[in-house]
């Protein structure tokens, strides 16, 4: 079995039920196709309820982490403590998506912030689009050669979606591929099994199958281990 963690704000489903249901359309087109390319079920858990323990009880083989649409500053962070629990442990190959990637990072000591901090506008009006942010398929630059990375190109497309960054590399990581945006696109860490994309590569098409390639070579990494 994998786990995919939701890491949206748990309150949106509230405040914003338009917003929910579009994150919840993506979890769930998420989990059909990482089911699809790691040939396991694939069970979803709120990130409120994720924690070692809870992965050992269900056996997990690999966890992956999803984006979100709500700054970090608004979450609690006892909420937070099991997940970051489980990067700490590091148990098990993991690897985040965006605000997936952003959370681990911060966790290993890393600033999360606006790629312009004097920027206004948010995920909870669209009005994100007005400041400095990536969106859409886009080329990244590989940087160095890494298994998460074997079959792609110098340059490969995948989609963005984000206004927030990693401002420093966490201690111990190495920074695998860059845009001119955003210096810190893909992290992986030099002797534990975490990873993080800043970009999203659950969300390839046919046009742009890097991120499902991407993807086959992470679930390849659980199967060598």
């Amino acid at each position: 079995m994998i786990v995919f963690v939701d890491i949206e704000l748990a309150r949106v489903k509230k405040t914003d039920p338009a917003r929910w249901r579009r994150h919840l359309s993506d979890v769930l087109a998420a989990k059909y196709r990482l089911e699809a390319l790691s040939g396991q079920p694939c069970l979803v858990v709120h990130y409120e309820k994720v924690t070692p323990v809870l992965l050992r009880q269900l056996q997990a083989d690999a966890v992956l982490v999803s984006g979100n649409t709500t700054e970090f500053q608004h979450y609690e962070a006892e909420s937070l403590a099991g997940l970051r629990a489980v990067f700490r442990e590091a148990a098990r190959p993991t690897l985040g998506f965006c605000g997936g990637a952003q959370l681990l990072a911060q966790t290993f000591g890393s600033e999360v912030a606006a790629i312009d901090p004097a920027g206004t506008g948010s995920m909870d009006d669209e009005s994100w689009r007005g400041r400095a942010h990536e969106a859409g398929f886009t080329v990244v630059r590989r940087l160095v050669e890494h298994p998460l990375l074997a079959g792609l190109g110098p340059e490969f497309v995948v989609m963005e979606q984000h206004y927030w960054e990693i401002k420093q590399l966490p201690a111990g990581f190495v920074n695998l591929a860059r845009t001119e945006v955003t210096p810190i696109q893909c992290i992986a860490h030099q002797s534990l099994p975490l990873f993080g994309t800043q970009f999203h590569p659950e969300r390839w098409d046919d046009a742009h199958p890097d991120g499902r390639t991407l993807l086959e070579n992470f679930f390849n990494l659980i199967n060598k281990g």
